[in-house]
């Protein structure tokens, strides 16, 4: 069957609709969590990059499962029954957790090829990840409407918690 001119704009206009929707906490959430793996990471073996890569990767999946699970099994589901529907809605709100992932793990990725080492490519990580942590946090601000001073505020006290994460990081190395 063709695709007509209406159903592509529906389609459009629905993912509009959920862009401008977007809960942004999963992908603050993400991004701190992120910065907060590569910090307490320890020692890594023979293939610390790949390693790296896939630690943050599925630490932000195991996260967003644990997120999934407590939304169907808690609150959602005092709330209606849970069905197929439901389901694919909560894995879809909580995706930005594993999204929030992928900047810093692509970050690491490409460390050798901007001639890090092991260090250079962790701090990398971080600094991507604390930057997509202020960033998202300013957005969902701005998109919620707030003042550009809220903006400031929402940004600043993200920008104060990832510094603490990387300060976290250089007390525990030294």
């Amino acid at each position: 069957m063709p695709r007509t001119h209406h159903s592509s704009t529906a389609r459009r206009a629905r993912r509009a609709e959920r862009r401008a929707h977007a809960n942004y906490t999963g992908a603050v959430y993400g991004s701190m969590l992120a910065a907060s793996v590569v910090i307490g990471t320890g020692t890594l073996g023979d293939f610390p990059i790949v390693e790296l890569v896939v630690l943050l990767l599925l630490t932000g999946l195991v996260f967003w499962i644990a997120h999934v699970h407590a939304q169907l099994f808690g609150a959602r589901m005092a709330q209606r029954s849970l069905d197929g529907r439901v389901v694919l809605e909560v894995c879809r709100e909580e995706w930005p957790i594993v999204q929030a992932a992928v900047p810093p793990a692509v970050a690491v990725a490409v460390s050798p090829l901007l001639g890090l080492g092991v260090q250079g490519a962790i701090w990398l990580s971080v600094s991507v990840a604390v930057a997509g942590q202020v960033g998202w946090s300013a957005t969902a601000a701005r998109r919620a409407g707030a003042s550009w001073n809220l903006v400031a505020v929402s940004a600043s006290v993200n920008l104060v918690l990832g510094l603490v994460i990387i300060s976290l990081k250089l007390y525990l190395t030294h």
